[in-house]
């Protein structure tokens, strides 16, 4: 008796779907990661600003919001993929979707790239190369980050400036909390003090008194 072998062809639909999943993948991973590193962006900025490096902060700031735009932008375009193939037939979409996810993976290399948490040290520092990296990354967002996106690191800048002009100086002692207990316990002293003394001045004048004047 002969046998028989069925063979599950993959379609391009099924593909475009399986790479739709790993790109959301990566992109959810790259999210996280970055997340680690705009914290850090962050606190360069305040210390760029505690400095006096105004431009740096702000392209701290710049850097930080390019990074939310990428990941807004390719959540986006995967949402809007994944509603593509869900309701029209993949052959009428088919240019598009694979136009969609080539571009798809070129932002997600890109983000890739901005996960470097050591990249981000550069920002504060004053070496040769530090300095190469921060003209780069200056003309990359001068073409690449949205006008909303430059706006917004402008707003969160001057609110890093208000906080740092409203926080006491670091080198400045608090003021020390004084116990109200203790506080009245030391008056209540004090009075007991001044009480006793007076007392023992009466007794020594009632003394000097009584005493007989000595004959010269």
């Amino acid at each position: 008796m002969g046998s028989s072998s069925s063979k599950h062809s993959v379609s391009d639909s099924d593909k475009a779907i399986l790479e739709l999943k790993v790109q959301r993948d990566k992109l959810q991973k790259y999210q996280n990661q970055i997340t680690k590193v705009s914290q850090r962006e962050l606190q360069i900025a305040k210390l760029n600003l505690e400095k006096g490096n105004k431009e740096r902060a702000l392209l701290a700031l710049k850097k930080k919001k390019y990074q939310e735009q990428l990941i807004s932008q390719t959540n986006d375009q995967l949402l809007n993929l994944s509603k593509l193939l869900q309701t029209i037939e993949f052959s009428l979409i088919q240019k598009d979707v694979i136009n969609g996810l080539k571009i798809g993976n070129q932002v997600l290399v890109s983000l890739n790239k901005e996960t470097n948490i050591q990249d981000v040290e550069n920002l504060l520092m004053d070496t040769q190369e530090a300095i190469e990296y921060q003209n780069e990354i200056s003309e990359l967002l001068s073409t690449n980050l949205s006008p909303e996106s430059e706006e917004a690191a402008l707003q969160d800048l001057a609110e890093l400036q208000l906080q740092l002009m409203n926080s006491p100086p670091k080198n400045k002692l608090p003021e020390p909390v004084i116990n109200s207990n203790i506080q009245n316990q030391n008056e209540n002293n004090k009075e007991s003090n001044r009480v006793s003394i007076s007392s023992e001045d009466s007794k020594n004048s009632e003394k000097l008194a009584d005493m007989e004047p000595i004959a010269i």
